[in-house]
């Protein structure tokens, strides 16, 4: 078999969007042979313009035994029909993770960086970006890349000592060489089963981030501590919100503490950690885990700490109006990150609502249904959030944003429902017209001192491009509503 990193290695890559162009480059760059398959031809042409060798997946399948590796974006499936023919005809499938990974390991781009790996059903992104600023305080060179920010292929070209890196389950299914400096999974709940199917599988994929030498986990999380026995680092870690045990980072006397990595050493006080409620500690003890694994003093975790601003759309304050608090948390793309969201306040009317992607939404419902004074629903599985908040939280006032044609299908529970087509402005985008009729209902039912959040708990392509254009058109209704 041919060596797919061989120069002149005829080399696959499956989607040409924003993965498949950082592939293309570094494929490349290294003298392979690559060609482009994608299923829209309107996304081959610009490439097949300039030289490249492009493929329809027909013919692609066709000739699958003529190429020594196919690279996948992350986001296919592996019953992806081009990828299945792939494993019929036994040729090695990679993600630009894992071609990332063994393109740096031998040395392409000079001596290898060592990889700081996050992973999590929720608060990978705040982590990563804490853990980044974190290193760059301990006067290390480091890349913040992966699932925040630049592909990793696109950066490996600039001077670095640590990467930085945030990882998808997806990501990591298809990167089964990973070996991290460090690996963190903070959490696991039901996320991505329309594409796992079992927990089991999505479980699985998590863990390969602690196949390096130091393996960090959540331990306040039942499934991630689970994975701390069994993980093959050699060096184990744990986090948890209590008082820290030997080998463990956590929490004594209002300061997070580290007898992982040292004997007993306070890191920084949990009140200058400037993102909300409980999870805003956990995120900051996975990063200083990560960060003491290479040496980083406390003195660098606690000024990163104190100086770090959560990105976009991670509980952000978008106004304060009358005594109500709005907060786009529209990052919150799963009922685990949701429920961390709502824990945050005392009182909150939530706009929740989008694609569950197969994930059950009912025990986080229960847990959070205390805070809730209010709840607004929107998007394709709002019934489903609808029906949970009718179990556990009968007497919670529900609304339900519908468009016209589905205003009859409301569920139990529903105490109002707010008809999208009456909103102004008709020839808006559908998503715009949500959000407007969303933060209505909730200003109209929130109280001083209530926090209105938007924590979906789902996905965001049903009525919007991403979680970013939702979390805007959010903020843009509540300053339209509050002005």
């Amino acid at each position: 078999m041919i060596d797919p990193l061989a120069p002149g290695a005829p080399v696959l890559i499956a989607g040409a969007r924003v993965t498949g162009r950082a592939v293309l480059a570094a494929l490349t760059g290294y003298g392979a042979t690559p060609t482009l398959c994608d299923d829209d031809p309107a996304m081959l042409a610009p490439y097949a313009e300039t030289g490249v060798l492009t493929v329809d997946p027909a013919t692609a399948i066709n000739q699958i035994a003529d190429y020594a590796l196919v690279v996948t974006s992350p986001g296919f499936q592996p019953t992806t029909p081009v990828l299945a023919a792939a494993v019929a005809a036994g040729v090695p499938i990679w993600g630009d993770v894992e071609l990332a990974w063994r393109l740096d390991a031998a040395g392409h781009y000079g001596p290898p960086r060592r990889w700081l790996v996050v992973t999590g059903t929720n608060g990978k992104t705040t982590t990563t970006s804490m853990l980044h600023d974190m290193l760059i305080a301990g006067g290390l060179r480091s890349l913040l890349c992966g699932n925040i920010g630049d592909p990793i292929l696109d950066v490996l070209g600039q001077p670095a000592d640590v990467l930085a890196v945030e990882l998808s389950s997806f990501q990591l299914y298809w990167a089964p060489s990973l070996l991290p400096e460090a690996g963190a999974v903070l959490n696991i709940a039901e996320d991505h089963l329309d594409w796992h199917h079992t927990m089991a599988d999505y479980t699985a994929a998590k863990a390969r981030v602690l196949t390096g030498r130091v393996a960090v986990v959540g331990l306040d999380d039942t499934r991630a501590a689970a994975l701390r026995d069994t993980a093959p680092a050699p060096v184990r870690v744990g986090f948890r919100l209590g008082e820290p045990a030997p080998g463990e980072l956590g929490v004594r006397d209002g300061r997070l503490v580290d007898r992982a990595f040292a004997e007993d050493l306070p890191l920084l006080p949990a009140t200058s950690i400037p993102v909300p409620g409980p999870v805003g500690v956990l995120d900051a003890l996975a990063a200083a885990a990560l960060a003491r694994a290479v040496d980083v003093p406390a003195d660098a975790i606690a000024r990163a700490v104190a100086a770090f601003r959560p990105g976009r759309h991670r509980s952000e304050v978008i106004a304060v109006a009358d005594g109500v608090t709005y907060v786009d948390d529209s990052k919150a793309t799963n009922p685990h990150a949701a429920e961390a969201s709502v824990l945050a306040y005392e009182r909150v009317v939530w706009l929740a609502g989008g694609l569950l992607k197969g994930a059950s939404v009912d025990a986080e419902v229960a847990r959070i249904a205390p805070r809730l004074v209010a709840a607004v629903l929107f998007g394709r599985d709002r019934a489903e959030v609808a029906e949970a908040l009718s179990r556990h939280a009968p007497d919670v006032p529900v609304v339900q944003v519908v468009t016209g044609e589905d205003i009859e299908m409301h569920a139990t529970g529903v105490v109002s429902v707010a008809d999208v087509t009456q909103v102004d402005n008709a020839e808006a985008a559908i998503g715009t017209r949500v959000m407007t009729a969303a933060v209505a209902a909730a200003r109209d039912m929130a109280k001083p001192g209530d926090t209105v959040l938007l924590a979906p708990a789902g996905a965001s392509f049903d009525q919007f491009t991403g979680y970013g254009a939702r979390g805007d058109a959010f903020a843009a209704a509540v300053r339209a509503a509050v002005r």
